[in-house]
């Protein structure tokens, strides 16, 4: 597969999802694989509703302490039910049981980013700037109630979404969780689509890392993009800039 030596892209925003107290040697063992490719600078989706404990805490202060980036990725990562037929279809196709935000109405997912973000001040960690929704579906939610919230930005699949402005900024996206042969094959031809849209634009391009992917089918691919990415920021050091118009996208 060649996909050029990514001159052309800008640079790269790299984040670990799923960061939660069972992933966590699965999490360490990523960075320590990012870091022989020299991207130090990274962002960690934390998952704040799981049962995290003293020391897990710790690592996530002492990662914050070496200029990680801790953003905020949903509540539990898990939807308690499948809200209607297009949850389902995105539970059948993509999520799973991830989507935990489309099992909810407005005024309950406002409440959970909420409780997300709290989270990291009571655990003395600074707090997030930025939002992640599991499998980047945001749900339903009125411009006006994410300007309440205190993030900077939230992801979601087309890009990074100013919830001030209601704008999004489209940016590619690469993804390697691919545990069945139809994923791998879409995800594979994604990815070189992706790759070749943030090159020729001069665009950055977000590298989406999940803590099975060195182990999944798509391993060695990721290792060689991680290769061919050039040097990473952190998304709270992405600059705030959203040209594109947008509502508010669902998912």
């Amino acid at each position: 597969m060649h996909t050029g030596n990514g001159a052309d892209v800008l640079y790269s925003l790299i984040s670990i999802h799923d960061v939660m107290p069972a992933t966590l040697p699965r999490v360490r063992g990523l960075l320590a694989q990012l870091r022989r490719h020299r991207h130090q600078w990274v962002t960690l989706l934390v998952v704040p509703g799981r049962d995290w404990h003293p020391a897990e805490i710790d690592q996530l202060h002492a990662w914050q302490q070496d200029g990680l980036e801790l953003a905020a990725h949903g509540w539990s990562h898990r939807a308690e039910r499948l809200r209607g037929i297009r949850h389902r279809l995105h539970a059948a196709f993509i999520s799973r049981r991830a989507a935990e935000h489309l099992a909810l109405d407005a005024s309950g997912i406002v409440e959970r980013m909420r409780a997300s973000a709290e989270w990291f001040t009571r655990k003395g960690l600074q707090a997030p700037s930025t939002y992640v929704p599991p499998a980047w579906a945001l749900g339903r939610v009125p411009h006006d109630a994410l300007a309440e919230l205190p993030f900077q930005r939230i992801e979601v699949m087309r890009g990074l979404l100013d919830p001030r402005t209601g704008r999004l900024e489209q940016l590619p996206l690469l993804g390697f969780e691919a545990d069945t042969r139809v994923r791998s094959g879409f995800l594979a031809l994604w990815n070189r689509l992706q790759f070749l849209q943030a090159q020729r634009n001069g665009l950055p391009l977000r590298v989406s890392v999940h803590p099975d992917d060195a182990r999944l089918r798509l391993a060695a691919s990721l290792d060689h993009y991680l290769a061919s990415v050039p040097s990473s920021i952190r998304y709270a050091d992405h600059p705030r800039e959203a040209p594109v118009p947008a509502r508010c996208p669902g998912a």
